[in-house]
């Protein structure tokens, strides 16, 4: 003989709800045609669920209910591996016993108690695929889940898809889609499931969503700050891609920010360049009148200050308060900055007005003795025009390249050739600066007796070069 009792089902679904009693029934046959049959029911998590009758007696060829209890809980009691229900059996002759009597009965272990059946308890519901999408990886309860959303009607189904979204596993989107998940699902303010998906840095998750029917609401979405906050050139491009014809890459959020001004705050350089390429404003001011540089400055975001100063011309924009992007970078200490922002504008002055104090504090301070100014001067290129032969000798001092060209291709000797200042040319010269093309340089010098002298200490130097 194999079994005395059949059961109904080799699994039961207990749908499960929060801080609720839940509970589920299962059924039990009596196989025997003349006996009736002891059932003992025992679950591997007594604390947690509990059956109606842990102890009866079913009649020859008859059925018996029982009820499976699941204790008020906040969450569900997953376990791997599943709860579940062990029937045992003993034939019973006397067709009738009490409850001590079958106590007994199963207690003493023996051949006249059977194993009939093991039965799998199985939570579904909406809250436990809630509960396995925010706790477990999808690889790991991938039939639990499946099981889960099996008792889903489809509004539970849709619900689901902003946790599942938010979590990044694309299989639970996946299977919730399959299932009947409508992806196109917006909330009360109108915003779709893509902010979200691209919060989780999931490129394969977004484009499930895209080729499952969910569009952007750019008002309420801002989908490329969302990209921008995460340095995903990839997904700024697919969401250009896919909605070129409802994208502006100037577009502003709520506080009046563009993309570039995220980008910024977060240092993203490769972002604003991109951006900026294809004609986003790095000029942009928000609603504090705060350009990217500002904010950049205020972060200590040292890539993109470099960047955005030599891609905008807001250096010395203030924002609402009447704060450059020095001052602010200056208020919270950001020394690094301070050489870009303003010690390179006042090593610029005092270089050209030989203020030997200042160019020194500022060298000091870490200013960049080649940075140039609009016009592709440096430093060294205003002391030379100047005649400002001490200041001259210090930058060189600092490592002040003798043959930076500007932006029409003048060198500082150029400079102190054109404006006449004999003994600065010949400081250069003695430094190095042989290097400018001696046919270019007569063309700039527009003083005979000035221009023959350079020409022949130049000529002498490229000599003496040439023979060493």
């Amino acid at each position: 003989m194999d079994r005395l009792v059949k059961a109904e089902l080799k699994e039961v679904e207990l749908h499960f709800h929060k801080n609720q009693k839940c509970f589920t029934s299962f059924k039990l046959t009596n196989l025997m045609h003349t006996m009736s049959v002891a059932v003992s029911l025992t679950t591997t998590n007594p604390s947690t669920f509990s059956i109606n009758k842990p102890l009866s007696v079913i009649p020859p060829l008859s059925s018996s209910s029982y009820t499976l209890h699941l204790s008020n809980m906040n969450q569900p009691p997953l376990s791997d591996p599943a709860d579940v229900i062990t029937v045992r059996t003993s034939m019973l002759p006397t067709g009738k016993a009490s409850t001590d009597d079958l106590r007994r009965l199963f207690n003493k272990p023996g051949p006249h108690v059977f194993r009939d059946a093991v039965i799998t308890v199985t939570l579904v519901g909406p809250t436990v695929a809630e509960y396995i999408i925010s706790n477990y990886d999808s690889v790991e309860t991938r039939n639990l889940f499946s099981k889960a959303i099996s008792a889903c009607e489809k509004s539970h189904l849709t619900n689901l898809l902003k946790p599942a979204v938010e979590s990044g596993q694309l299989d639970y989107v996946a299977e919730l889609i399959a299932a009947g998940g409508d992806a196109s699902l917006t909330d009360s303010n109108g915003r779709s499931l893509i902010p979200s998906a691209i919060r989780t840095g999931k490129l394969d998750v977004l484009k499930l969503l895209v080729a499952s029917g969910s569009r952007i609401n750019d008002s309420v979405d801002f989908v490329l700050h969302e990209a921008a906050v995460l340095d995903r050139i990839d997904i700024v491009k697919f969401l250009l891609e896919i909605f070129a014809d409802k994208l502006d890459v100037n577009s502003t959020n709520t506080e009046s920010k563009t993309p570039i001004h995220v980008a910024a705050m977060e240092g993203h350089v490769s972002v604003i360049e991109f951006l900026v390429s294809i004609g986003a404003n790095p000029n942009a001011v928000d609603s504090q009148k705060w350009t990217p540089l500002h904010h950049a400055a205020s972060r200590n975001q040292l890539k993109a200050v470099e960047f955005l100063l030599e891609n905008s011309d807001v250096k010395y924009a203030k924002e609402l308060n009447g704060k450059t992007a020095f001052e602010l970078a200056e208020e919270r200490n950001h020394t690094r900055l301070f050489g870009l922002l303003r010690w390179g504008d006042a090593l610029l002055r005092a270089a050209r007005v030989d203020d030997v104090h200042a160019l020194k504090r500022c060298l000091a301070e870490g200013a960049e003795v080649n940075r140039k100014d609009q016009n592709g001067w440096t430093p060294l290129h205003w002391a030379s025009f100047k005649g400002r032969i001490k200041s001259v000798k210090i930058l060189l001092e600092h490592g002040a390249e003798v043959d930076s060209v500007d932006d029409a291709g003048y060198t500082p000797l150029h400079c102190a050739a054109e404006a006449g200042h004999l003994q600065v040319a010949l400081v250069l010269i003695a430094h190095g600066g042989c290097q400018t093309n001696l046919k270019t340089f007569q063309h700039v010098s527009p003083i005979g007796s000035f221009q023959k002298h350079v020409s022949q200490s130049l000529h002498y130097s490229k000599k003496s070069e040439t023979i060493a």
